[in-house]
């Protein structure tokens, strides 16, 4: 995978991420260019889809939501988020759903 998609940061790591708000299901949908696109259930209305794709980070690498952080894209399709208290090993989890 490439490192621009998720690499390990001091705090823990931080992930690429295209957002496809408005899905039927949410989901890993692979990749968008350099990033790992997921798909949501919310719109991207009142920062709805920003919670769902927090929601769903947090579940995938099970940490509590307030550890998963919206770091930059707030308004838009690309985002970066942190993923605190896991290590790099976890890093696989993702590899493992392209």
């Amino acid at each position: 995978m490439d490192s621009n998609v998720c690499r390990a940061v001091p705090e823990g790591i931080l992930l690429s991420v295209h957002l496809q708000p408005g899905a039927r299901r949410e989901a890993f949908a692979g990749l968008y260019g350099e990033r790992l696109k997921i798909a949501v259930n919310a719109p991207p209305v009142d920062g709805r889809a920003n919670c769902a794709v927090i929601r769903f980070l947090a579940g995938f690498f099970g940490v509590a939501a307030r550890n998963v952080e919206l770091i930059s894209g707030e308004s838009c399709r690309d985002k970066k988020f942190l993923i605190r208290g896991i290590s790099a090993e976890l890093m696989e989890k993702v590899k493992e759903v392209l």
